[in-house]
């Protein structure tokens, strides 16, 4: 009974927040009610017993992603009027985009109904091995019999970090770069040799003592 109550407190917190990210006028505050909703959805896992996925999301996404948001947010600097303004022109899409949201949601609760169109699958849920902790059962699970799809979507996201560094890299005239080729192409006359002249002695080059 305590379990049920806690539960449905988490859930109505993260409800409210996720209301509130996109209700929020400052993206600021935005970005702090996201991090509710995300120790908020913690707790439900820890209430499910899932402990390392409630840790993963506090670590990760709370001490990593949302942080990241919040600083980028802060530092960018918003015109807030011009995004706003952009809002009415765009909200017949939006609601277009939102509906087919919606109706994505309910055909993905309602797929037992549709027969052959089921979109869930009705799969026998993996059986919990004996003598392991939760966060050990993951794992073995995870690098055993789905290797292959960690594998695929660790490469699918190492494809999208190098595609984001391509769109951001810009190439700056007038910056002297490092080429190794022409430092190991160096001969001792191309060196520059180190001196330690005397008090008032000079030091001698090509063109004489200066």
């Amino acid at each position: 009974m305590i379990q049920a109550v806690i539960f449905y407190m988490l859930a109505a917190v993260v409800i409210a927040s996720a209301v509130m990210v996109i209700s929020a006028r400052n993206p600021v505050h935005s970005v702090l009610w996201l991090i509710l909703a995300f120790f908020n959805a913690a707790g439900l896992f820890l209430v499910a017993g899932a402990e390392f996925l409630a840790m993963i999301l506090v670590i990760v996404y709370v001490g990593a992603v949302a942080v990241l948001f919040l600083f980028v947010v802060m530092m960018l600097d918003i015109d807030f009027a011009r995004l706003r303004a952009g809002v009415v022109r765009n909200l017949p899409l939006g609601m277009l985009l939102g509906m087919t949201l919606v109706v994505e949601l309910v055909l993905v609760a309602g797929a037992w109904q549709f027969g052959d169109l089921a979109l869930v699958s009705r799969a026998d849920p993996v059986a919990a091995r004996p003598g392991l902790t939760n966060t050990e059962a993951l794992g073995v699970l995870l690098y055993t019999d789905y290797v292959l799809f960690f594998q695929v979507a660790g490469l699918i996201l190492l494809t999208a970090m190098i595609g984001a560094i391509v769109l951001t890299h810009r190439t700056r005239g007038g910056v002297r770069r490092q080429s190794a080729a022409a430092q190991a192409r160096r001969t001792p006359g191309e060196a520059v040799a180190l001196e330690r002249p005397q008090v008032g002695a000079g030091v001698r080059t090509d063109e004489g003592v200066q």
